[in-house]
């Protein structure tokens, strides 16, 4: 087993610890976040770090990168308060990725990458309409990370536009129905293939998969 020193990992070259430190984290969501800015430009970007926080209230955060980075998803959560979080699937991987690239602030991504948006129910920020489960945010609170210039921004839930018959009678969403994509590290993109669920674990009970 190889140990691999903090100073050692400084020292690579920046794309090189990029990859390596953003992969060890593992195998992550990763959704198209839509915003809209105060002249009505819908913006669209791609992220990976998104965290349940709460299911009562409905909250879900995600890390936003220094302003100097990925200042538009930020800057137009802060006008309007709304967003949605749009899962992503095999057939649009390629223009979900896309919109990681550095689009001016007048530019709408959804045209230049090749997706559509979908207003729904007066709610002011467009869904993806190519994706299988999406949902509304209402911005709560955006936290600054001092420690590396970054913003924790935590929203409530508002609605969500799901394909029917994907979640069970527990409620639990069976995202590989739909073939909702992860990914890993800054590029990486992957299918994901179900092991089974579990019962609630308790102390000195073996766990027992449950049958679906």
């Amino acid at each position: 087993m190889q140990v691999i020193s903090k100073e050692t990992i400084q020292s690579w070259e920046r794309f090189y610890r990029g990859n390596f430190v953003n992969s060890l984290s593992g195998f992550k969501s990763a959704s198209l976040i839509a915003t809209i800015n105060k002249e009505g430009i819908p913006n669209l970007a791609i992220f990976s770090n998104i965290v349940h926080l709460g299911a009562d209230p409905a909250l879900i955060g995600f890390i936003n990168r220094p302003l100097e980075a990925a200042p538009h998803t930020l800057a137009n959560i802060e006008a309007t308060g709304f967003y949605t979080i749009n899962h992503i699937h095999p057939d649009f991987v390629a223009q979900a990725h896309q919109t990681s690239a550095k689009y001016a602030l007048s530019v709408n991504e959804f045209v230049s990458v090749g997706l559509h948006e979908e207003y729904l129910n007066d709610f002011p920020v467009p869904f993806v309409k190519e994706s299988r489960c999406s949902y509304a945010m209402k911005m709560v609170e955006i936290i600054p990370i001092k420690h590396n210039s970054t913003f924790f921004v935590i929203g409530e839930l508002q609605q969500v536009r799901i394909e029917e018959g994907i979640y069970a009678t527990d409620g639990f969403i069976k995202l590989e129905e739909i073939e909702s994509i992860t990914s890993l590290g800054i590029d990486g993109y992957y299918s994901v293939t179900p092991m089974g669920r579990y019962n609630y674990a308790k102390p000195g009970v073996a766990p027992v998969r449950l049958k679906e």
